[in-house]
């Protein structure tokens, strides 16, 4: 593993993505496939994940979000799977000196399933994150990974506090009713900027009736059309997966400016 973790070694720091996803690799699969180190080399080459975009380059700024701790739960787009491992949470955390709880596991659904990792949904590792922890804010992901893995799963609202966690609605329900019971602080969740997939519109206007109920911010990135999405860019590593220019240049003001409410 360690001749792998040398070879992705970028300018300046070695990857926490190599790191952390050469690990879960190994403990998954117990190897390492050629085509899993194509993929982070080719990543790595990207202009948009350039040194001068990272994390170490980004200028640390008086900032009113120094100090809150925010928790975060996603899959790849939090984790950053298109920039190295470092996302948005990252950004925030070396910009505004946030104090981040990054709870990201790439491939995960926010659906509970039976599936051949089942303790990685959303909700199995929102468990993990601790009861006791002062939070002033939690960000949710609205998982692309859903739509695609989750057919005919979207659900409905309940009308009791029982909520069917194998449905995309009511796992989002049952986090969101979590949050408030462990924590009850303002709570975000983000969608990804558009792309074409008619489940994952359902799951965005979803969201909008849900947010009647529960009274959470969206950060609504799949309606602006300001921000990258589509082909491969200078801000996107592919589809779905931001570069480390996109999260810096283009997700970064977004969320300093929703997160900022909460001061």
């Amino acid at each position: 593993m360690q001749d792998i973790l040398v070879k992705l070694k970028t300018e300046n720091d070695l990857s926490r993505y190599a790191l952390d996803e050469v690990k879960d690799e190994i403990a998954k699969f117990g190897s390492i496939s050629p085509q899993f180190v194509h993929t982070l080399d080719g990543l790595r080459r990207l202009s948009g994940n350039a040194a001068q975009y990272g994390v170490n380059a980004t200028k640390t700024v008086p900032s009113v979000l120094k100090g809150k701790r925010i928790a975060f739960l996603g899959s790849s787009v939090t984790f950053g799977y298109g920039a190295l491992g470092e996302s948005f949470v990252d950004y925030l955390a070396k910009r505004d000196g946030i104090l981040a709880i990054k709870e990201a596991v790439s491939g995960t659904t926010l659906v509970d399933q039976n599936t051949f990792f089942p303790h990685d949904s959303y909700v199995a590792r929102l468990r993990s994150i601790d009861k006791a922890a002062k939070l002033d804010a939690f960000v949710l992901q609205l998982s692309t990974n859903d739509a695609k893995k989750a057919p005919n799963l979207l659900g409905k609202i309940s009308c009791s506090d029982q909520y069917d966690v194998k449905t995309i609605t009511g796992a989002i329900e049952y986090i969101l009713n979590y949050v408030r019971v462990c924590w009850h602080v303002p709570v975000f969740i983000y969608t990804n900027p558009c792309f074409d997939n008619e489940l994952y519109a359902q799951m965005v206007n979803r969201l909008f009736e849900l947010q009647t109920k529960w009274h959470f911010t969206i950060i609504d990135l799949y309606h602006n059309e300001e921000v990258p999405h589509g082909e491969a860019s200078l801000y996107m590593a592919d589809s779905i997966h931001p570069t480390r220019a996109g999260y810096q240049q283009k997700w970064l003001p977004i969320f300093e400016e929703a997160l900022g409410r909460i001061c």
